[in-house]
């Protein structure tokens, strides 16, 4: 017999770790699991030091956070640690997401997040801690047992506006293994009913919305306090290769922007790529934006066949690039020994170093295949003439 985590222990004997972050959805899963009769244990990670200001609706992971998930657990009566990560994270998470920017690229550092400081450190923590499974609030759900597999899937989640699979791509089959999500079949409203039910003081508490290290939403601000002097100034250039102005460096822009451009010019113009090594900002027409093809790196495959057999049929699957797009239609590609995906319907505006996850449909209940990095992108036209180069026409 399986318990509801489907481990095959009775829940008194079963202890499970539950990553408690302070918000709503991790309170409701120490909640729910703790009224099974789990042998709960919860930890929340000190991931920076937020300081002494006030809490910023809408901010996640501030001092208040820890307070909140203390006081939660308090009143389920579980024990609660609280594990300073700070070094870790800083190393893990921070410092690659500076780097990836000053490159010219748009890192999401939650998928590095997860996959390192939570899934692969707070992970072994829980195993030292003699934990059956990690628990977290994350909108996704896994299985057990596809096509009479040892291993365990992952899948879209009932509420497709709280999907969170696109920051999970990256968990590896162990990690999946050992990881449980309570809350894939709930929507947030029958989550908050839930922590209403349970009388948790975060029943009403706004959710998380901002990156943790980033609480004014600034991205150029926070590199240049870790980097100072990573906005070197340069050209901003046309594709059809003229220098219509100068910039205070890359890190200032992202592919797709519009605002903040600050040039006169009788037509819309949007940043199309970032040349960081010669700190040149490339602009052009909006349709200069079009994307066909992807080229990918850091590949995380959890498709039941092999890689390369499927980049090499062309398997048709659905692909998003950015967390808040729905899955559309593409399709896995062989390149230059490599995966590509090919867009069938096109794309404006991707960027390197965001991630383009993988899904065996678009409903909810759709399959995880797993994703990659963008590395490169290719243009679907070349706008860039002769005298501009061929740098141009291949994006990142």
């Amino acid at each position: 017999m399986l318990n509801s985590l489907d481990l095959p222990k009775a829940p008194g004997d079963t202890r499970i770790v539950v990553a408690m972050s302070g918000g709503v959805d991790s309170s409701v899963v120490a909640a729910i699991l703790k009224a099974e009769g789990y042998d709960v244990v919860g930890i929340t990670l000190q991931l920076y030091d937020s300081g002494a200001g006030p809490r910023k609706a809408g901010a996640c992971c501030a001092g208040q956070d820890i307070h909140d998930a203390r006081r939660v657990a308090e009143s389920l009566g579980i024990p609660h640690y609280v594990l300073d990560y700070e070094e870790i994270f800083r190393k893990s998470v921070i410092d690659p997401f500076t780097a990836s920017y000053i490159a010219g690229e748009t890192p999401i550092p939650c998928v590095a997040c997860n996959q390192t400081v939570k899934f692969r450190d707070l992970l072994a923590t829980a195993r030292d801690l003699g934990a059956d499974a990690l628990a977290t609030g994350h909108y996704i759900e896994s299985r057990a047992g596809l096509g009479g597999s040892p291993h365990r899937s992952l899948y879209r989640p009932a509420d497709l506006d709280r999907d969170q699979s696109y920051f999970l791509y990256a968990t590896t089959q162990a990690q999946i293994d050992f990881l449980r999500f309570p809350l894939g079949a709930l929507t947030k409203a029958e989550t908050r009913q839930v922590a209403a039910r349970h009388g948790l003081v975060v029943a009403d508490k706004p959710d998380s919305q901002d990156i943790c290290f980033v609480s004014k939403g600034r991205y150029a601000d926070v590199i240049e306090r870790l980097q100072p002097g990573a906005g070197v100034a340069g050209d901003i250039v046309h594709v059809d290769g003229r220098t219509l102005g100068r910039h205070e460096g890359v890190v200032h822009f992202t592919i797709g922007q519009r605002r903040g451009i600050k040039l006169s010019s009788p037509e819309p113009l949007y940043v199309v790529a970032l040349d960081a090594a010669a700190s040149r900002v490339i602009v052009g027409p909006r349709e200069a934006l079009a994307t066909r093809r992807l080229i990918l790196r850091d590949i995380n495959w959890l498709g039941d066949e092999p890689l390369a057999e499927a980049a090499e049929a062309g398997r048709e699957l659905q692909v998003k690039v950015r967390s808040t797009r729905p899955p559309a239609a593409a399709r896995l590609t062989m390149e230059a020994g490599g995966v590509a995906i090919e867009l069938l319907d096109g794309e404006d505006g991707v960027a390197p170093g965001q991630a383009c996850v993988f899904y065996d449909g678009a409903e909810a209940g759709a399959r995880v295949l797993g994703g990659g990095i963008i590395a490169r992108t290719v243009a679907a036209t070349a706008f860039v003439p002769a005298m501009a180069g061929p740098a141009l026409l291949a994006r990142g």
